[in-house]
């Protein structure tokens, strides 16, 4: 049985904005999630400096590189509340902050 994913209203916005081609590397990602398969490298990566039990799915497409954080031990599914373009090597601290803000508040609501 597949897992629903459920999106915070302003990750579903921002998925819809990211190019076709990440697009749908972000649906066979989340697929596979709802299938309960682990990804590991290079596909995911634990992030735990989000909470713990954050995955950041690491998706490059022709025009850069793409992260979306997901939550796959809420009682709800697989919680996505954040998708965005990566510009530095590094993760800024104003996305984590970011997808931790609207995480606490998924939780919240569905749980």
């Amino acid at each position: 049985m597949l897992r629903p994913v459920v999106f915070h209203i302003r990750a579903k916005e921002e998925i819809r904005e990211l190019p076709r081609d990440v697009r749908l590397k972000v649906g066979s990602a989340l697929f596979a999630l709802q299938r309960g398969f682990n990804l590991g490298l290079p596909v995911s990566r634990p992030m735990p400096v989000v909470m713990p039990g954050v995955e950041e799915l690491r998706l490059r497409g022709e025009s850069g590189q793409y992260r979306v954080f997901c939550y796959r031990k809420a009682r709800a599914g697989i919680l996505v509340p954040r998708a965005f373009h990566k510009k530095s090597p590094e993760t800024p601290l104003s996305e984590i902050e970011l997808a931790r803000r609207r995480l606490t508040e998924m939780l919240h609501e569905h749980e």
